[in-house]
């Protein structure tokens, strides 16, 4: 990628990301993902005592675009082995293997927690530029229950790296950035307020051709 791509990039990346510090909860949901570390700083949330409960939530979704993991199985089943790997008890986690985007993550999650009695504090682990999409789904889906996002900490810098390069993780974040506000006016989640310069940044990448994980080919942006 280039200087300028990356700077623009950096700033997509910073707009996604709330930064918000992780809060005690009665039930931790962790999102599904191709990327890993998502688990493993669930694992780390875990023993710090922020939560004693899991929901982990992914099913087959995303097998033929940027986000396809070719595992073969559901997100849920890979994600729950890392967290047993990473010393989280087994009999602690409640899988949900059906979701196949954000909307139905939290949806699904919801059934499962419900069903099992609980009416919690949720904190959900994500990856970075995934925060406000989720908080925003949040708003609609399951807005009488108190919750907060946490992620694997760093710069968009320091996320990137041979499984996940700079030009492939700035094409899921263009499309995750489009989704704001094309999934805002279907009603799928609540409004967000966009900088000019995250505009800027957006249609910028798109003449530059970070277009891949668009919804359309010719994305409006006002």
């Amino acid at each position: 990628m280039s200087p300028e791509a990356i700077e623009l990039a950096r700033r997509i990346f910073d707009y996604h990301h709330l930064n918000h510090r992780p809060l005690a909860a009665d039930v931790m949901l962790v999102l599904g993902t191709n990327d890993t570390r998502v688990a493993e700083f669930a694992a780390e949330l875990y023993h710090a005592g922020l939560s004693q409960k899991v929901v982990v939530t992914g099913g087959l979704g995303h097998q033929n675009d940027l986000l396809a993991t070719n595992w073969g199985r559901a997100e849920a089943e890979v994600f729950a082995d890392i967290l047993v790997f990473r010393g989280v008890p087994r009999d602690k986690m409640m899988l949900e293997t059906q979701a196949l985007n954000t909307s139905e993550n939290l949806a699904f999650s919801r059934r499962v927690v419900e069903a099992a009695g609980l009416t919690p504090r949720i904190l959900i682990a994500v990856k970075p530029f995934m925060q406000r999409r989720v908080m925003a789904t949040h708003a609609v889906v399951w807005p009488e229950i108190p919750a907060s996002t946490a992620s694997w900490p760093g710069t968009f810098d320091d996320y990137c790296n041979d499984q996940l390069p700079p030009t492939k993780i700035t094409n899921i974040m263009m499309g995750d950035l489009q989704r704001i506000w094309v999934y805002a006016a279907r009603g799928f989640s609540a409004p967000q307020q966009i900088p000019d310069d995250v505009k800027q940044a957006f249609h910028r990448l798109v003449e530059l051709g970070f277009t891949q994980h668009l919804i359309s080919p010719d994305p409006v942006l006002h």
